[in-house]
């Protein structure tokens, strides 16, 4: 049996539009999904550095590679907090005094 020419016209058109519709939610779960990491990051980074501060000892003085403030664990560790909110152990030679303004 034939269709006529105008159903399977609509039929590709209706096909065409979900393909596109689908793709377009695909897209804008994939911003949801990276401002959702970007937001718990900075979140997971906040606390672990206000945990540090309390329980650990500040380095005075002394900055981090980058300009990053140095905690002191209990066991003499020295360490900063990255972005991600991970404690990142030092050196001795990655700890550098402050700069003076």
């Amino acid at each position: 049996m034939k269709t006529p020419m105008h159903i399977s016209k609509f039929l590709f058109a209706a096909a065409l539009g979900a393909v596109i519709s689908l793709a377009g939610q695909h897209a804008f779960a994939q911003g949801i999904d990276s401002t959702a990491k970007k937001i718990g990051n900075k979140t997971a980074s906040i606390a672990v550095k206000g945990a540090s501060a309390v329980t650990d000892k500040v380095y005075k003085d002394k900055e981090g590679p980058n300009g990053e403030t140095v905690y002191i664990n209990k066991k003499d560790q020295k360490y900063i907090v990255n972005g991600k909110g991970k404690k990142v152990y030092l050196k001795k030679s990655q700890i550098h005094d402050k700069k003076k303004d």
